[in-house]
């Protein structure tokens, strides 16, 4: 775990990331988190007394992170632009991809190497969908759907519309 302090910050105009407010993550505090990574980690911890889970350290070059800050996190946090905070930040546990889908997908060779070019979130969202299932025959059928979609290299949304269009392929 890190701790430091941080002033809350606003962007001006910059893109898609204008008038986010957000911390700044200097890259010496980003590589005792995460030193292998150059790219976006989730990071849990503290703003003050305001518990993170799960959220984004975002690259800005340099070897920096910012983390930003939404709605939510301003509101519990009670501050806002110029304000100091007390910060504390561990690197979050990554999320696995459900075991039962990579079996499967082990036997699909095609399908596998699809499933895993995909953005680590995207394989999150079939396998987070999978994991809501609430009974073992609707787990088995997205099981299913998600390794005959991914033979097809469809993404999640692709693989949701053929379902509700063929009524499930």
């Amino acid at each position: 775990m890190v701790q430091f302090s941080a002033t809350i910050l606003k962007f001006g105009e910059k893109g898609e990331k204008t008038g986010w407010y957000y911390i700044e993550v200097p890259a010496g505090i980003a590589a005792k988190l995460n030193p292998e990574d150059k790219k976006s980690f989730r990071v849990s911890g503290k703003l003050d007394e305001y518990t993170l889970e799960g959220t984004s350290l975002i690259p800005m070059g340099g070897g920096n992170y910012i983390l930003a800050l939404n709605a939510a996190i301003r509101r519990g946090i009670r501050k806002t632009k110029g304000a100091m905070l007390k910060v504390q930040l561990t690197v979050a546990n990554p999320y696995e991809v459900l075991p039962e889908l990579l079996e499967c997908l082990n036997d699909e060779p095609e399908a596998k190497t699809f499933f895993m070019i995909l953005p680590r979130a995207h394989q999150n969202y079939f396998s987070k969908w999978i994991e809501s299932a609430k009974t073992e025959v609707t787990r088995a059928k997205r099981i299913a759907m998600t390794v005959n979609a991914a033979s097809k290299k469809w993404g999640f949304s692709e693989m949701i519309r053929a379902s509700k269009k063929n009524d499930g392929f």
